[in-house]
């Protein structure tokens, strides 16, 4: 049995490379970026007005004050995705302009609708009358201002999200190089699992399968479900895999079958192949029994993850999750902080992922509470969960008020 900080080790060590595609942006979501993204262009592209209001030259206000007004005559009005204004702008001219429209070069400052008043009235107005100089470049967005051209927009590594997704179809960028999704065969192990609705007091419902396949779309895979291995297909198994060394698949994953019981045959049709990498056995609590291994020569693992319902999602977040992330060229998740609202206590050796709620106080601050029930079989309390708290080995009580590590169950922690 190998540490937790070991076996991380090792999948670093085991990466390989996953290939490219081009997508197109409105489909690119939760798609890591293969390439850097640059802008083509500058953006804004070209002088645009921030509100709704007259456009001005600033001089001509230069000599006003509340006791000298002066009437700037109307010659025209400019909606936003109107061609600019080319007619020739004479001295206290102004022109009606929208938020957004392109501002005539003869014109160097907006000002609000709000500010203006009006001759000889709103409804028939000629003029605007101003009694105040006007800074120049007042209420101005500026070409280029929020990106210039070539500047860097998305980094390669990133997964890409709504935000993303508005910012390449603002800049007009219509396809975007991405990393193919990792493809991943799924089994299931053992005579008590059935996909029955109905079932005996004897047998197991599939659930771990459907688990992992929701998470395809936050966790960047693909997902296959080979079906239900029983226990004595032990050589069905072992060709599965030899048939996963040809194909596009790029990963096995298999639930149960992976302990040291007289049915778990995982582990020893595993080692029957030539692996570089390899281990079996962490000092973990839920998943203990985890396995993993690499093909020596190919771009193929194979995860054994345990059969009970919360070990497998602990192993799946904490071991499958973070080697998908380094195949994709994600930089290395970071938890975030909570202040723990009560005690724990575990083995010293052992790192636990354990099952809790996080909440925020008034003033602000995250904590975190371990639930009761944090059995790898009990179901409960993980429904009653919003957050992972991983407590390192190393340490044996963990005290309220103390900081500890939080992980998204459902997806990464991008956010922090």
């Amino acid at each position: 049995m190998i540490s937790y900080n070991k076996s991380k080790t090792i999948l670093k060590k085991s990466h390989f490379k996953i290939g490219e595609e081009y997508i197109t942006t409105k489909n690119c979501l939760n798609r890591v970026v293969a390439r850097n993204v640059y802008t083509n262009f500058d953006y804004p592209l070209g002088n645009n007005a921030a509100f709704d209001g007259y456009a001005i030259k600033s001089s001509d206000t230069n000599k006003l004050n509340k006791y000298l007004n002066k009437k700037f005559k109307i010659i025209g009005s400019i909606a936003a995705g109107n061609k600019p204004l080319e007619k020739k702008i004479k001295k206290f001219e102004t022109v009606e302009i929208m938020t957004g429209a392109l501002i005539p070069k003869s014109f160097d400052t907006i000002i609000p609708i709000e500010q203006i008043n009006f001759y000889p009235n709103k409804k028939n107005a000629k003029y605007i009358v101003l009694n105040k100089k006007f800074s120049k470049f007042e209420n101005v967005r500026f070409k280029g201002s929020d990106y210039k051209k070539n500047d860097l927009l998305i980094s390669k590594g990133t997964i890409l999200e709504s935000n993303h997704v508005l910012a390449l179809k603002t800049l007009g960028i219509k396809k975007i190089k991405v990393k193919k999704k990792p493809n991943i065969l799924f089994f299931s192990t053992g005579n008590e699992i059935t996909n029955k609705d109905k079932i005996f007091d004897w047998e197991v419902r599939n659930s771990n399968c459907h688990y992992i396949n929701s998470l395809n779309k936050n966790f960047l895979f693909n997902f296959k479900d080979g079906g239900i291995l029983r226990d004595n297909q032990a050589n069905l198994f072992k060709s599965h895999i030899k048939k996963m060394l040809k194909s596009k698949i790029d990963m096995i994953i298999t639930s149960g079958a992976v302990s040291a019981g007289k049915f778990d045959f995982v582990p020893s049709v595993v080692n029957e192949f030539q692996l570089s990498n390899y281990f079996k056995s962490v000092a973990i609590r839920p998943g203990k029994p985890i396995l993993f291994a690499k093909i020596r020569g190919k771009s193929k693992v194979i995860f054994g993850l345990p059969g009970n319902p919360i070990s497998s999602a602990a192993c799946f977040r904490f071991f499958v999750y973070p080697y998908l992330r380094n195949l994709l060229g994600i930089k290395e998740e970071t938890s975030f902080k909570a202040i723990l609202k009560n005690e724990f206590k575990k083995k010293r050796d052992f790192t636990r992922f354990v099952k809790s709620k996080l909440s925020t106080t008034n003033n602000g601050k995250l904590e975190v509470q371990i639930l009761k029930g944090q059995e790898s079989f009990r179901i409960k309390s993980f429904i009653q969960s919003n957050i992972w708290v991983l407590l390192p080995s190393g340490k044996e009580k963990f005290k309220k008020g103390e900081i500890v590590d939080c992980f998204f169950p459902n997806q990464s922690n991008r956010i922090f």
